[in-house]
């Protein structure tokens, strides 16, 4: 992705407000964060059901209020190891728009930390040399205190996974 596109991308994310109320959570020692306006819920771990053939980014699905729903574990989409659970993990169910359709998502973490508001002056796309990520899974970093917060691309990252299999895998 070029410097235009990313900039482009960041910007559209802060169009509508100087801050945005997000749920940071962590995986891998990272610091992530959504907008809270797409968390439907956060759950304790549940029992989940292998999906055989599926691809290792959502093996997975749970029972969310009598809907199954896939299972996603963003470590993988980022490259990062996977982790056992432990008493601090839970999921997040998110919903996002995919191909125009609202679809309901569950991602693992290893620990919900809080609700809290990112100010458009603290964030930055992301940088376009040294990322050990694509950064095109990234919408913006935020610098908060001596951390940065990541904000995932969460439409990059499942519409390359819906497109490259036909279906949210």
């Amino acid at each position: 992705m070029n410097a235009t596109a990313a900039l482009e991308r960041f910007d559209n994310h802060w169009s509508y407000a100087e801050e945005v109320e997000v749920l940071t959570f962590d995986l891998n020692g990272e610091t992530f964060a959504l907008e809270a306006a797409i968390v439907q819920e956060i759950l304790d771990l549940l029992p989940e059901t292998a999906v055989p053939g599926s691809q290792p980014f959502v093996a997975s699905v749970i029972n969310f209020r009598g809907k199954v729903i896939p299972l996603a574990d963003l470590r993988l989409a980022f490259g990062m190891e996977a982790a056992e659970a432990t008493i601090d993990s839970r999921f997040i169910v998110i919903e996002i728009d995919l191909q125009g359709e609202p679809t309901l998502v569950g991602l693992r973490t290893d620990k919900v930390n809080e609700v809290t508001t990112l100010a458009k002056t603290s964030s930055e796309a992301p940088p376009s040399v040294g990322m050990r990520w694509r950064a095109d899974y990234i919408n913006c970093l935020v610098k908060r205190g001596g951390e940065f917060i990541i904000l995932p691309n969460l439409q990059a990252i499942f519409s390359s996974r819906h497109d490259a299999a036909g279906a949210v895998t």
